[in-house]
């Protein structure tokens, strides 16, 4: 008998009828019904479609607010997650859920104000050459300008 499926001392052999792997065979009541998976599954997709849509259409000429309001669609859309799909609450698995989501929700708010800091930081402190400020006006570099048919392009510009 392999180690994993070793009987109980005060158990006959080949009493397998109580088994508990976290949850009774019996309980559904932690499992979602398919109303749940339709519910979280259309409010992904509005979650989706509204920050593409916003993304995509530019309506927020502002790119911090713009960044600020992803983020709030991302959360919300985290809590539609854990709620629809994996079904966690305060209340199950004796609270462990609740602290491992508390946990998450720390090391995600760190990873991700962290990169924002990061790439902050890089676009602010890189190539200071390459602000708009700086940019050359000529359309034609002057590497390129001795080429054929730069010329014409050139004149059109000016």
């Amino acid at each position: 008998m392999s180690r994993g499926h070793q009987e109980h001392p005060a158990r006959p052999m080949g009493h397998h009828d109580d088994h508990d792997h976290g949850h009774g065979h019996g309980d559904h009541a932690a499992h979602g019904s398919m109303k749940d998976y339709v519910t979280g599954f259309v409010l992904a997709v509005i979650l989706t479609a509204i920050p593409f849509w916003l993304v995509m259409s530019k309506a927020v000429d502002n790119s911090a607010r713009m960044g600020i309001i992803l983020l709030a669609f991302a959360a919300v859309q985290i809590v539609v997650h854990i709620k629809y799909f994996l079904h966690m609450n305060g209340k199950s698995e004796g609270g462990w859920n609740m602290l491992s989501m508390i946990f998450t929700i720390v090391i995600v708010g760190i990873t991700l104000s962290g990169s924002l800091w990061v790439m902050y930081h890089m676009n602010h402190n890189m190539m200071p050459t390459m602000s708009p400020e700086n940019m050359p006006t000529e359309t034609v570099p002057q590497s390129m300008q001795g080429m054929q048919g730069m010329q014409h392009n050139m004149q059109q510009s000016k």
